[in-house]
């Protein structure tokens, strides 16, 4: 995928998202709390700024384990997932990591909005 075919998927996505939730989403990190909510299984409902922080880290975790980046590693007590970084995460500016996860996201979003 080119940056700009990139650019293009990402905002149908977002489209897509904003059919199903009823609110666009303003950006990654937007997208990301969506699916931390999703994986976690909580539905609506409010979080502390720390929570959102840990729901977008379940979200990161959960698109990059499609490579390999993690593993899932079961529930904590609380119920919330837990992974285990199984290789390391490829380092680069803002521009070229943010490009990465939208890539993941894409592919995420792929197998459940058919």
């Amino acid at each position: 995928m080119e940056e700009k075919s990139i650019d293009i998927i990402w905002d149908g996505l977002l489209n897509q998202l904003q059919s199903l939730v009823g609110k666009r989403p303003t950006d990654l990190n937007a997208v990301l709390f969506l699916i931390g909510v999703q994986e976690l299984g909580a539905g609506p409902k409010r979080f502390s700024k720390e929570a959102k922080q840990d729901l977008m880290h379940i979200a990161v975790c959960r698109v990059l384990s499609q490579s390999g980046y993690y593993t899932f590693d079961g529930y904590d007590k609380d119920g919330w997932p837990q992974w285990i970084l199984t290789k390391p995460v490829p380092h680069g500016d803002l521009l070229t990591q943010e490009t990465f996860l939208k890539k993941h996201v894409i592919q995420y979003f792929e197998t459940l909005l058919v």
